[in-house]
């Protein structure tokens, strides 16, 4: 004997149970949730002026002891579901949020580049270059609070040396100076 082959959704017949065609949208029974989207529903259009105030109570009383989805689709059925979708426009690319675009990196200032560099020339010069650095560092610095370009780091960089061997060389002169009054 063969076995009878258990029952497959493609298949059609007499006695083949077919949940999707016996029953139909309207006697289903209704969830919360779509009592709650019959209330929205019946809320925006009391909102909107479509339903007077005792009519808006009397669907709602309606709509929360409505058993199937059949009964809320009746109630619903006179007011608009929502808004009206627009198409959206056609782009060939969407644009960018400029979160995500690179950002523009200021220009560099070029005294501080200059305060920079002369203050790094002040150990081969000898401190020659020294009140270059800080005349250039002190420059940089002004402009690049006046006009927001990059190089605070550089002209800081050039004062510090250029000070340094200014410093130095003053303290140089200092006992140059001591030393000669001392001897004579």
């Amino acid at each position: 004997m063969s076995q009878p082959t258990p029952w497959q959704p493609w298949q059609s017949g007499q006695g083949v149970p077919q949940p999707w065609q016996s029953h139909t949208t309207s006697s289903m029974l209704a969830s919360h949730a779509d009592r709650e989207r019959a209330v929205d529903v019946l809320r925006a259009g009391y909102g909107e002026g479509r339903l007077e105030h005792s009519e808006f109570e009397k669907r709602v009383a309606r709509a929360y002891a409505a058993r199937t989805v059949g009964e809320l689709a009746l109630l619903v059925g006179d007011l608009p579901t929502g808004p009206v979708p627009q198409p959206a426009p056609l782009m060939a690319v969407p644009p960018v949020p400029r979160t995500f675009l690179p950002t523009a990196r200021p220009q560099t200032n070029g005294k501080a580049v200059g305060a920079a560099v002369c203050g790094l020339l002040c150990v081969p010069t000898l401190g020659l270059t020294g009140i270059p650095a800080v005349i250039l560092g002190h420059t940089a610095r002004a402009e690049i609070e006046r006009t927001g370009e990059a190089g605070e780091g550089l002209a800081m960089t050039g004062l510090v040396l250029g000070w340094l061997s200014t410093a130095g060389w003053a303290l140089v002169l200092t006992l140059l100076i001591a030393v000669s009054l001392a001897s004579g």
